[in-house]
């Protein structure tokens, strides 16, 4: 199993369930700790009641043995890179919050925080999740799945997603795609939103073919 983790993006969201926006990285960074307490016998405690404390109390056996080694972790591309989040893999963010020349500016960072820790930078895991797919040759096609199906649910204007997700033709997929390539990404997770089945055929036999790395 692999678990995504991050401490998301969207002030709404914190909003809504009553949570200080700025105390997301403190959370998350013990989450984060619980999470890995969670997968040892005799689990953990932190100063907010998240995984292990309900109304300001441990929560009694809390605590789950895997029956195989440790998950594997991995962390978000907006992440402040330090010695504790370094001890995770590393993952890029959605792929309507970034760029190619994002990632690549957060790949030197990256391999700057290694390479200070001493440890080797070609071995370190990273991938692009949430990128949202819709193929068609067709222009008026595309913008409206920017307009009305995207840019809704991520609620972004469709001018900020236009060119930041596979929302096009083939051509246009695959030169995004070889940006993130050249960037240095190595695993991309696309989302069709719709037409599943066709729409992965059209990535492994019209998009990927014209990816070059």
């Amino acid at each position: 199993m692999i678990a995504g983790v991050g401490p998301g993006s969207s002030p709404a969201d914190y909003e809504a369930v009553g949570v200080p926006f700025e105390q997301r990285w403190q959370r998350f960074d013990e989450a984060a700790r619980l999470l890995k307490a969670l997968l040892q016998p005799g689990g953990g405690r932190g100063q907010w009641h998240l995984l292990l404390r309900a109304a300001g109390q441990a929560v009694p056996g809390a605590a789950a043995t895997p029956r195989r080694p440790a998950v594997d972790r991995k962390l978000g591309l907006s992440s402040r890179l330090g010695p504790r989040r370094l001890s995770w893999r590393w993952l890029a963010c959605s792929a309507y919050n970034t760029t190619p020349e994002t990632f690549a500016a957060a790949m030197k960072l990256l391999g700057r925080e290694l390479e200070r820790q001493a440890r080797p930078t070609g071995d370190f895991p990273n991938a692009l999740v949430t990128m949202w797919v819709w193929i068609t040759s067709k222009h008026p096609d595309a913008e409206r799945v920017l307009s009305e199906v995207v840019g809704p649910l991520v609620r972004k204007d469709p001018d900020e997603l236009r060119g930041r997700i596979c929302v096009g033709s083939a051509h246009e997929c695959a030169e995004l795609l070889t940006r993130y390539a050249r960037a240095g990404c190595q695993r991309v997770h696309f989302w069709p939103v719709g037409d599943e089945r066709r729409q992965i055929e059209l990535i492994a036999t019209e998009v990927m073919p014209r990816v070059r790395g």
